[in-house]
């Protein structure tokens, strides 16, 4: 059964930056597209960006310009490039391909 993994998270101030890491236990990303999501305390989880197979990227409005998705298929790995951080980034992030899920990494932005 294939596994992801997130890394990445922590505590930063508003404006601040953070990169997130997907690693899957088999290189499949090159294969299907690879969503983003995340989800804040009380919230439902939502899709924040995603790289299809062919490398296109998509992104919700909210963070257009700001974040950034990645893909390296040698290292099996999903990236999320996240610049000027707003508390209302605060959340779990998750990635996620063909309903597989890691077990996400906490992003907390706040002064």
């Amino acid at each position: 059964q294939m596994r992801l993994m997130e890394s990445g998270g922590g505590l930063v101030q508003p404006g601040g930056s953070l990169n997130l890491s997907c690693v899957a236990s088999e290189n499949i990303f090159n294969l299907y597209a690879t969503t983003w999501h995340r989800q804040a305390a009380g919230k439902d989880r939502g899709w924040v960006a995603m790289i299809t197979s062919d490398g296109r990227k998509m992104y919700i409005n909210s963070v257009k310009g700001r974040f950034t998705v990645s893909r390296d298929s040698a290292k099996n790995a999903v990236y999320l490039e996240m610049n000027d951080l707003s508390p209302e980034d605060t959340a779990v992030y998750y990635c996620e391909q063909r309903n597989y899920w890691g077990q996400g990494t906490q992003v907390t932005v706040s002064s």
